[in-house]
This record gives structure tokens, sequence and C-alpha cells, in this order.
């Protein structure tokens, strides 16, 4: 894909969003990231979103999800730059176009994502819908055959139902044969929240699976690393919903719990997994900010996206 047809297939944002403190020793994201067109080759990270919650709609989800990434970029580019960030680093490509189908926005953001893979760039997609784990893994696993996947959630995602939704993307890339079940880690899942019958199914394939349960004690015990010692990829993917987060951190999501990992520990197992391997690709989804107070959720998702930036900022990783 060409870089004409790439633009012609997202909508830019909101210049608005992009902040700048009126102290010219204030450093923030919103000075430091480009959006005009001319700007984007020289970028080695790029932000791109998909504002819409079909999947969520069609799983019964409670919808606002579509307006989260308005939210997180909002947050996002008032926080400090990173040390070694600099002018035009950071791009945002904006949003990826929608006015059909599920399937079909399914389609045009996967080839968004392979291009700016292809063209060596490092990836925040913002969702929506955790229904986007399929595309961006897709395309991932497409430019970085080695692929592993990392789906940080309360929820395996592994539902088998006719039309693709929210709960459904990791199922659809395992029947497809796009990422092997082995290499598949899910963290964080919270038992009570899932069947039975699609946790028996996950342990029968070889799924790994880290209960929030072993997480919570791994934290406690100080042996995170001992916990996922065998996760070690030459390029990661990293999915995280924003509803692994209990809900006093992060009340603005989907599908909120009392329980889950805490702000600290969410930021604290991002910057470990982008230590241990080369994470090309971080999604951040599910943040609904009609349901957030005092746009935590939304600040801690833009936190999230600046330990990527900040852990990631000296490296560049090309296919």
């Amino acid at each position: 894909m060409n870089q004409d047809q790439l633009f012609s297939l997202t909508t830019r944002p909101n210049p608005d969003l992009f902040f700048r403190s009126k102290d010219p020793n204030d450093y923030r994201l919103g000075a430091v990231a480009e959006h005009k067109i001319e700007s984007y080759q020289k970028s080695r990270f790029v932000i791109v979103s998909c504002s819409q919650d079909e999947g969520i709609n069609r799983n019964s989800g409670r919808i606002g999800a579509a307006k989260g990434p308005a939210a997180i970029r909002q947050a996002f580019y008032k926080l400090a730059a990173p040390e070694k960030m600099e002018t035009g680093d950071l791009f945002d490509l904006g949003d990826t176009a929608f006015d059909d189908s599920l399937e079909k926005i399914h389609q045009r953001h996967y080839q968004i994502v392979e291009s700016l893979l292809r063209d060596g760039k490092k990836i925040i997609v913002l969702g929506g819908g955790n229904d986007l784990s399929y595309p961006d893994c897709k395309a991932h696993q497409q430019v970085f055959p080695k692929t592993a996947a990392v789906n940080i959630d309360a929820h395996l995602d592994i539902r088998k139902n006719l039309l693709a939704n929210s709960g459904t993307p990791y199922r659809q890339l395992i029947d497809e044969n796009i990422i092997e079940p082995h290499r598949f880690y899910e963290i964080g899942i919270q038992k009570h929240a899932n069947s039975k019958v699609y946790l028996n199914h996950a342990h029968r394939i070889g799924i790994n699976i880290i209960t929030l349960d072993d997480i919570q004690q791994a934290f406690i015990n100080n042996d995170i690393d001992t916990r996922l010692n065998q996760l070690r990829s030459e390029s990661l993917f990293i999915g995280l919903d924003m509803d692994s987060i209990r809900a006093s951190d992060a009340p603005g999501v989907s599908a909120p719990s009392p329980i889950g990992l805490s702000g600290e520990q969410a930021v604290f197992l991002l910057r470990y997994l982008i230590g241990k391997n080369r994470v090309n690709l971080l999604e951040i989804t599910e943040m609904n900010p009609i349901y957030d107070l005092d746009s935590r959720t939304a600040k801690l998702a833009a936190i999230l996206a600046l330990t990527y930036l900040d852990n990631s900022v000296s490296e560049i990783i090309c296919p």
C-alpha cells in the first residue's frame, strides 16, 4: 500500500486534541506529535484508532467505546514527552474510516496496520471494541511470522459465534491458524467471568492462561519473572483490554469489575513485557468515556500508551 492509499483509508485526527503548554520548558506529547501527511515518513511511532463499538454491541455489551480514542488522545497529549523523544518521532494517523459492516471495517483496518508495520513503524492502536484484536494481530503475524500474542483481559475472548464480535477475536485468530495456541498468553483472566466450556477449550488446545489470582500472587511474591519466564518472543503483539483493570481504577470500560489489576500493576506488567520482548504493536481497547469518572480511565489508558513509548523510544524494529 502506498502512502496515498494509506491516508485515503483514514480520517485525520482532531487538531484541537494536540495540547501545547504555554510554558516553553514544559514539553508535552502534543508538541512532539505530528499529524500532517508530509510528516509521516520521518516518524518512528504511529497512533491509529478505530472509533467504533459494533463488536461490543453484537456481544450485548454496553456501547460507548466508540468515543474512547478521542478521550484517550485528550489525556495522552497532555502528558510529558519522553526525554529521548524528538519532534516528529510520533505521528497520529487518525481514525480508520468506517461506513460499512464490521467485517469490512476489520479488513480496512488490517490493511492499514499491515502497511504501517511494513513501513517499520511501531504502533499504538486505540479502540473501540476488543474485536480489533483480530485485524491487528492478523496484520502483525503477516509481517512478523514468529509472532507471539498477549491478551491482558478479564475475558478469554474465544467465543464461537456466527458473527464476529468483541468476544470472538482470538477464537478467529486460532481457528484460522493465524496464531498458534502455545504462542498465545491470556493474562488477568477472571474465572467467574468466563464459561467453563471456553476455559476447558483453552486448556485443551494449549493456550497459556495466567489468571488474575496467578498474577496477583506473582506480584505478592515478587516473582513475575518466574510466572512469565516462558514468554520470550522475537516479536510480540499486546492487546490490553481496559476491563482487565479493577473498576476503582478504571470505571470507564465496557464490562467493569470490582476486582482486577490495579492501575500500577497494569503499568508494571506492560513495562515488564516490553523489557523482555520486542513489542511492535500495543492495542488498547474497551475504554468507555460515557461511564468514566474524572477521566481516570482515559488518563490511565494514556499513561499505558506513554509507558509503551517511553520504554520503546530507543529501539527501532523493522520486519
